[in-house]
């Protein structure tokens, strides 16, 4: 996708003085103090501390004592669940999606919308993460007042954003295999008769948002999100690669994430999904499965060849019962992989520390051998600059070196987390969660100071969030009372494809 081009208006250059840092790809710990000089959105110096003059820097921020990395990259979460968090546990994915998108939705003014978008980006500046990647369902119906909502959500935090909205053609009933036998007829039909956007209509809104939200030209932007293939015809697959294409914009797809969409890639398209993606031309560069827990070698080896980069979502799975992705396989195939949080209907959080942590924990289950488990520094690098690659940036995005984006965090050291300091990195992976965050700086303006929100009035949002939703809870218990039908039988799918054989070259992604 190229470079994300800077605003002839940002031209102010900022002196962060005296961090100690994690530099470069290679996330290598620089024990002495540095200067880094940002001018505009771009990192153009870092020298040794104090040696960068301040003569003509619009502010020079003291950073002494503190841990200067890249900002995280959060490659998958949903703002629509953020009102969720919370009200399910202990279902898998098929059972826990009839919960987070029932058969009787709760309406949302744009306000409401507005707040509930904000939950994640507040949390998302909170713990770390500097970008994320919203998917934003508009399948029902595009509701042009809650997308607008939701962009002016992230324009007002500082964070940067992708927003894509989970485009599919079929019914969802009709991504899950054995609905004829299992699905009462009456309850199948009334499903299908819900309203479904068009694939023109999604064109039209990405054709519309693109020319004005670019994300190589704006903080704030779109990217294509197609949901899921096993929920998209063919045709409707083909039309949005296309159309990516055309825009030059990333694409992301949730595939292969359980057992059960292994068993319907072969009901459905007589390969697994992965095979049926390379079959018609869906994977290349900039594109990201997301979750891709159940594969196999072949399958690994088609997405190295594609350029295709693989997210996981270890929280997320770990929390849906899905299992562990083969990180080490896809990572020796050449394979780039990626980090997101999921929704927090599933995982209560969108904390990318969190996540960074638990792909490197959740990798020693996998196999005997300690030298094959993930690394904290491959764990942090997955959840910096392999996100930004993932989404088309380049190697512009996700790194503290000369020429990067600067898109900064800076911890502090002065805490139990980093005392005594013998590994900062580690520290940093395994044990922070977002309480040393003192500064973050977003296209290099500061945008959390001294552990604050620059932008917002973060305690008056919450509070109205809080209050908000008191008159919301009704309705959302509502909303998962109706659920009750499709529960009971999408039990009864779920069930049956576990007495399904998988392609026997699957790797063990799940404890029996």
């Amino acid at each position: 996708m190229g470079r994300p081009t800077t605003s002839p208006m940002t031209t102010r250059r900022t002196l962060l003085r005296g961090a100690v840092a994690l530099l470069g790809d290679e996330l290598a710990f620089e024990r002495r103090p540095l200067d880094v000089l940002v001018e505009g959105d771009r990192i153009t110096a870092i020298e040794p501390a104090r040696t960068i003059p301040a003569d003509g820097v619009d502010e020079v921020v003291e950073l002494a004592d503190r841990l200067l990395v890249p900002g995280l990259v959060n490659g998958h979460q949903h703002s629509n669940e953020h009102f969720q968090r919370g009200r399910a546990e202990n279902l898998p994915l098929e059972l826990w999606m009839q919960l987070v998108r029932p058969r009787v939705p709760v309406p949302l003014t744009p306000r409401q919308v507005y707040l509930r978008t904000m939950i994640g980006a507040i949390e998302s500046l909170r713990t770390g993460c500097t970008t994320l990647v919203d998917d934003f369902p508009q399948a029902a119906g595009i509701d042009r007042s809650a997308v607008d909502a939701a962009l002016q959500a992230y324009d007002d935090a500082g964070i940067r954003a992708l927003l894509g909205f989970g485009m599919m053609d079929r019914a969802l009933i009709d991504s899950l295999p054995f609905v004829d036998d299992l699905v009462p007829a009456d309850l199948a039909a009334q499903l299908r008769a819900a309203p479904r956007t068009s694939a023109e209509q999604f064109e039209a809104l990405m054709r519309e948002l693109a020319a004005v939200r670019h994300p190589r030209e704006r903080r704030v932007g779109v990217l294509a999100s197609v949901s899921a293939p096993q929920r998209c015809s063919e045709d409707f697959l083909v039309r949005m690669r296309g159309l990516a294409d055309e825009l030059a914009l990333p694409v992301i797809s949730h595939v292969q994430e359980t057992r059960l969409q292994l068993v319907t890639g072969a009901l459905f398209n007589g390969s697994t999904i992965v095979a049926y993606l390379d079959r018609i031309g869906f994977l290349k560069p900039a594109t990201s499965l997301i979750h891709a827990v159940w594969l196999s070698p072949h399958e690994i080896g088609l997405l190295a060849r594609s350029g295709a980069t693989v997210q996981h979502n270890p929280w997320s799975n770990l929390m849906l019962g899905s299992g562990v992705a083969p990180v080490r396989e896809l990572l020796d195939a050449g394979v780039d992989v990626s980090l997101g949080s999921d929704g927090s209907c599933s995982t209560l959080t969108t904390c990318m520390l969190n996540v960074v942590g638990s792909a490197a924990a959740v990798s020693k289950l996998r196999g005997n051998e300690p030298g094959r488990w993930l690394s904290a520094r491959e764990a942090l690098h997955a959840g910096t600059l392999a996100g930004g690659r993932a989404l088309g940036f380049g190697d512009a995005l996700g790194s503290l070196r000369v020429g990067a984006l600067a898109d900064l965090v800076a911890y502090r050291l002065d805490s139990v987390t980093f005392t005594p300091r013998n590994d900062p990195l580690r520290q940093l992976v395994y044990a922070e969660r977002g309480a040393g965050v003192d500064l973050a700086m977003v296209g290099g303006e500061v945008v959390v100071r001294g552990g604050a929100l620059t932008r917002i009035d973060e305690a008056a949002l919450l509070a109205e969030i809080e209050a908000e939703f008191h008159g919301l809870a009704d309705r959302y218990r509502d909303a998962e009372a109706s659920a009750a039908p499709m529960l009971a039988a999408v039990e009864a799918i779920y069930r049956r494809s576990l007495a399904v054989a998988i392609p026997t070259d699957t790797l063990v992604a799940k404890l029996a």
